[in-house]
């Protein structure tokens, strides 16, 4: 059995293999890989560099098939990925994610002329081709989150709008999986005492209302039991011709005040205190471990960076592990995870 809380040292299709050899299975993925064509980390094996989109791609298509046997059956994957522009014939990204200032590289990578069909100054559509090739491969794609950037950073163009977004996919290996709705709740805007009707055919209780924010955010309300994921029962869950819940029976839940968590997530990016580039804010990364994982859990990131996602599955009480092929990265990561034990291993 593999040693929790470690960061492997290279080429992630290896590391993968080798915890799957190892008899290791993870909950929860979570991960923001090399945006395609922005950055040359001049790291032997890097992935980004590829000719053209297609190849990089399959390259990812590749590396998350291997993710797929790694994780457990109700495990989920939570892909951060950005877009790429074509430029006569070269790639480059307007991304404002952790890769515009990442670590030692170059950015505004071109390479010759590639004939892909794509047009100059065609957006690509990268996040787009990866997820649906990632379908294809056998992941069911559940969602399309956007991150909504409040700090995007500027772009000197005047013939589009500024990027302030980009893509966080939710994939799965199985129709059923272990989320944690609760867990990501948000405040309903609309419950306020002045924002509140009765609801029709409710019993006459003044503190029961709906908000106008709609049926699915009334107050002090409990989770269904017939339509629910999470089924109360084997039987219940026969009546709708649904397989039984992967996970254990749940009490009902008190909403008051609360509501399903939205699928735009605004997030501002921010430097980390010990580097000089933007990292993936943990803000982000917080939602999907808590929704995907449970206290005790192993979080998985095959591009683990300066160790955002590893820093946040500590905080929240989950065991991690990762892969990194660049090694300027590892002293970040140990500044950002320091805890007795540590260690920083290659996968050799």
């Amino acid at each position: 059995m593999a040693e929790m809380n470690r960061c492997y040292l290279g080429d992630c299709r290896d590391v993968t293999r080798g915890l799957i050899a190892a008899s290791v299975r993870v909950q929860c993925i979570v991960t923001s890989p090399p945006y395609f064509g922005l950055r040359d980390y001049g790291v032997e094996g890097q992935l980004g560099m590829e000719a053209a989109p297609e190849e990089y791609v399959a390259a990812m298509v590749d590396v998350f098939r291997d993710a797929r046997s790694l994780l457990a059956d109700d495990g989920t994957l939570w892909l951060n990925i950005g877009d790429s522009y074509a430029n006569d014939g070269k790639w480059g990204g307007s991304s404002s994610g952790k890769h515009v200032k990442a670590l030692h590289g170059n950015t505004g990578v071109g390479r010759g002329k590639v004939k892909t069909g794509l047009k100059p100054k065609d957006l690509i559509g990268i996040p787009w081709m990866l997820a649906f090739a990632l379908r294809a491969d056998g992941w069911y794609l559940r969602q399309e989150i956007i991150w909504h950037k409040p700090n995007p950073m500027p772009e000197s163009v005047q013939d589009r709008c500024t990027k302030a977004h980009e893509h966080l996919f939710l994939l799965t290996k199985s129709e059923r999986y272990h989320f944690d709705a609760s867990a990501i709740s948000e405040e309903a805007a609309g419950d306020l005492p002045g924002n509140r009707r009765p609801i029709k055919g409710a019993e006459q209780d003044p503190e029961k209302h709906r908000t106008r924010a709609g049926l699915h955010d009334y107050a002090e309300r409990q989770r269904s039991r017939r339509y629910s994921f999470a089924r109360a029962t084997k039987d219940t869950a026969a009546e709708h011709g649904q397989s039984a819940q992967h996970r254990p029976d749940r009490d009902d839940i008190d909403y008051a005040g609360r509501r399903n968590k939205r699928s735009v997530w605004t997030v501002a990016t921010k430097p980390y205190s010990g580097a000089h580039f933007a990292v993936m804010p943990e803000t982000l990364v917080e939602p999907c471990i808590l929704a995907g994982s449970r206290p005790g859990d192993i979080v998985f990131d095959p591009f683990m960076g300066s160790g955002t996602v590893a820093s946040v599955a500590q905080r929240l009480g989950r065991n991690w592990l990762g892969a990194e092929l660049n090694p300027a990265y590892l002293d970040l990561q140990a500044e950002r995870t320091r805890q007795p034990g540590l260690q920083l291993e290659s996968a050799a």
